[in-house]
């Protein structure tokens, strides 16, 4: 996995405590939550692709590419 960046990042004292709440409530560090944030309005503006979700075991791909028996 290759290694983070690192940079120093000055925040409003007012919005570190919104995302430290934020991240409690969530269980994540203060860091985690706004790298979450950062890939989450980064997908949604389509500078990162979006994520892949994984069929769960047992669930049906879809009615068109189920095999006939």
């Amino acid at each position: 996995m290759p290694e983070s960046k690192r940079f120093l990042l000055r925040l409003d004292p007012e919005l570190f405590e919104a995302v430290r709440r934020w991240a409690d409530d969530d269980l994540r560090s203060i860091n985690a939550q706004i790298e979450y944030l950062l890939a989450d309005q980064a997908r949604r503006a389509g500078r990162l692709p979006a994520r892949r979700t994984r069929a769960r075991r047992g669930t049906p791909r879809s009615a068109t590419s189920a095999r006939p028996p």
